[in-house]
């Protein structure tokens, strides 16, 4: 059976995350805790100059870039598209990707290469300071009519839902392509800023959606169940995340909830990226809902236990039996 192809769109970043010991820094940079802020480019500048103390690691992130990295890691055949500078980092970004065995078609744009400072405070709670920098100028005129082609579905970050005619158009040649179409939410204080124009696109093209409880609640105004129900009635296939709670998951008539494995976590960055990384994997191998949610819980689980959102070669051989064993 030819396992199907993954393509992802989203905004190229490269993730510094730091680690602080206190709260105190997100007040000083007026980061409300949790969120996800666009700041400019000299805000960026004075905040790496504020967290500069700190242990910070560089990974080539977007949400959707973490979840096709997550994908390429269990060898399924991945391709990427968005825009860097002509810069350092944007050259970091596409080597990390080339690295990872990625399709890169990597646009360069005018500004500097998209930075992302997560901080990650003691409870592994992470807050988000975002210059998207060049990422943000990848236009819908960048997508060209055979950009999908050989693929079988698109995942898209809701994080690209500001610029609305980029979406409309990934989304239409998607579905031209006959590609299945998976979106996460991104971002509660996103899907509140675009609800009317998320709702169109998700009711018009999205197959599988992925929202947290936050996002759900965001695009629904509902408890986390009633919100599986009403974006299953909108999608083939809704997944809302619940932390610690583990997932809900419900195609028509079926609903699952899915526990989340034993680990010590350090860090959230990623789990939701790769907790799709893991649900996309076992749709393409076409297995049950319930084990695309199991491996979904494995790969988040795993990627907690670590700061930011790439894990070892030797986290990632773990991964690999534990999926094979799931998948039976």
């Amino acid at each position: 059976m030819t396992m199907a192809k993954i393509f992802g769109i989203g905004n190229a970043l490269v993730d510094i995350m730091t680690k602080v010991n206190n709260d105190t820094i997100l007040t000083s940079l007026n980061l409300p805790k949790g969120s996800m802020q666009l700041i400019s480019s000299e805000e960026m500048e004075s905040a790496l100059d504020k967290t500069k103390g700190y242990e910070q690691v560089l990974a080539s992130g977007g949400s959707a870039a973490n979840t096709i990295n997550g994908l390429a890691n269990l060898n399924v055949e991945t391709g990427f598209i968005g825009k860097v500078g002509k810069d350092e980092l944007g050259n970091f970004f596409y080597n990390d990707m080339v690295k990872a065995t990625i399709s890169p078609t990597l646009l360069k744009g005018i500004n500097p290469t998209g930075t992302a400072l997560a901080i990650v405070t003691p409870d592994s709670e992470r807050t988000f300071a975002t210059s998207l920098g060049a990422a943000i100028e990848l236009t819908e005129n960048d997508l060209t009519d055979n950009l999908f082609d050989g693929y079988n579905i698109l995942h898209i970050e809701g994080y690209l839902v500001q610029n609305h005619s980029l979406i409309e158009r990934a989304l239409k040649l998607a579905k031209s392509s006959g590609l299945k179409v998976s979106l996460d939410l991104a971002s509660y204080n996103v899907v509140e800023e675009n609800l009317e124009f998320l709702t169109q696109m998700v009711k018009s093209y999205v197959d599988i959606i992925f929202a947290n409880e936050e996002e759900a609640k965001a695009f629904t105004n509902k408890s986390p169940r009633e919100s599986l129900d009403l974006l299953a009635e909108v999608a083939e296939i809704a997944v809302v995340k619940l932390g610690s709670q583990g997932s809900l998951i419900k195609s028509k008539n079926e609903v699952h909830k899915v526990e989340v494995i034993d680990v010590k976590p350090i860090d959230t960055t990623g789990a939701g990226d790769l907790y799709a990384s893991g649900f996309l994997y076992g749709l393409s191998k076409k297995l049950s809902l319930d084990k695309c949610g199991q491996i979904g819980s494995l790969l988040s689980g795993k990627v907690i236990e670590v700061i930011g959102p790439k894990m070892d070669d030797e986290t990632w051989d773990t991964i690999r039996t534990r999926v094979r064993e799931i998948e039976g």
